[in-house]
């Protein structure tokens, strides 16, 4: 009888203390962010596409948000084999780079330092081994294409939103101690960024922060969603950026889906585009898939090149972090090919460089902005046994 009632206590507390994690745990994990008006993105307490969200709710592949985050974990799910290490040939940057002159070296993933007007601009800066929380998530293949050592004095940061792949705190953690940069963000991010005592600078789509005379950063639209956590999804916003300079503006998308694909559009019309950033990678999460409804493939990111009307392009979001289902060289092959069947005009280029190699950007190419190559004409031009073939 002793042992029964000892047996039915612990039965009663493990129910008590499922009871409080049920109810705790959501309120500690659902973060509040933000907290303003409502507006054609924002409910007064998420945020949402306003070109609708169906397509970013959807799991990225079949077996439910369990077995896509089975698979993540164990890479045991058929997808093609990555290599466990690349080679880097890391560089050491210039101090700065002064006036009209541009350079930009490509340091993974999403992590892309641009050298202008005197200013050294990093965007989403990752340098963990890991991209994900408590030290889970993809692991990093490729060494930074610039230790964080090396980096120059950093001026401005641009944090697209709080993924873990694109918002890593103890990076910026690391960075505002050794240098105070001044943070820009989306809505919401920066309640994210501040936990580790990061001041930063959160604006709305379509805002303007003045960094001096004749250089500014805009808060662009984009298409995707936000979370630290399952339940704080959308709390804060997502976003890309236009960084407005004398000798032309850098474009900057952060991570996207196309969504109404019109977003692209409404950046060109802050200026003329001298160099994107253009994510290429994490869009198969299928087989022969192209895009999801999140991530952009290399044919949409050639769309988006083409919308912008941009000089230059640098393919980022591939080859640091396997993250999906494509093979590793699958982006930069099927970006040559989607090239190849685009609209876009002589002198202007979108092609792959490499991790740690500074690219002197030229000058804007006067064009107008090319017509876009339809969804249509895109596949049936891609409809080839070598495209198919990739993986």
């Amino acid at each position: 009888m002793k042992a029964l009632r000892l047996i039915a206590k612990a039965v009663a507390l493990l129910l008590i203390l499922v009871g409080l994690a049920a109810t705790i745990v959501p309120h500690y994990l659902d973060r509040i962010y933000y907290d303003g008006p409502e507006s054609g993105h924002y409910d007064g307490e998420r945020f949402f596409n306003p070109d609708g969200d169906g397509d970013t709710l959807r799991m990225p592949r079949p077996g439910g948000r369990r077995g896509f985050l089975w698979s993540q974990l164990t890479g045991d799910d058929g997808r093609p084999a990555w290599p466990n290490t690349v080679a880097v040939d890391a560089s050491r940057p210039a101090a700065r780079v002064m006036g009209d002159a541009m350079v930009a070296t490509w340091i993974g993933h999403a992590t892309v330092l641009v050298q202008t007007q005197g200013l050294n601009i990093l965007t989403d800066p990752i340098y963990a081994e890991r991209a994900g929380p408590l030290g889970l998530g993809p692991r990093r293949v490729a060494k930074p294409g610039v230790a964080f050592d090396d980096l120059p004095r950093i001026d401005l940061v641009l944090i697209s939103h709080n993924h873990y792949d694109h918002l890593e705190q103890a990076t910026l953690k690391r960075l505002w101690q050794r240098d105070r940069p001044l943070v820009v963000t989306s809505l919401g991010n920066d309640s994210v960024i501040g936990q580790v005592g990061v001041p930063a600078t959160a604006l709305d789509w379509g805002r303007e922060r003045v960094i001096r005379p004749g250089v500014s950063v805009v808060v662009t639209r984009n298409h995707h969603w936000g979370s630290r956590w399952f339940a704080d999804r959308n709390r804060a916003l997502w976003s890309s950026f236009v960084i407005k300079l004398p000798g032309g503006n850098v474009f900057f998308a952060g991570d996207t889906g196309m969504g109404d694909g019109r977003w692209p559009a409404e950046a060109a019309k802050l200026g003329p585009v001298r160099l994107a950033l253009l994510p290429i990678g994490a869009f198969r999460f299928v087989p022969g898939q192209m895009a999801a409804g999140s991530h952009i493939g290399p044919p949409q990111a050639v769309q988006i090149f083409e919308r912008l009307g941009a000089s230059t392009a640098i393919p980022i979001h591939w080859g640091t972090f396997r993250l999906s289902y494509e093979a590793y060289d699958t982006p930069p092959r099927l970006l040559d090919a989607a090239m190849r069947c685009s609209t876009v005009q002589p002198g202007a280029r979108f092609t792959p460089v490499r991790l740690g190699q500074p690219v002197t950007i030229g000058p804007v190419v006067a064009r107008p902005v090319a017509g876009q190559t339809d969804d249509a004409a895109m596949r049936r031009c891609l409809d080839t046994p070598a495209v198919r073939a990739l993986r």
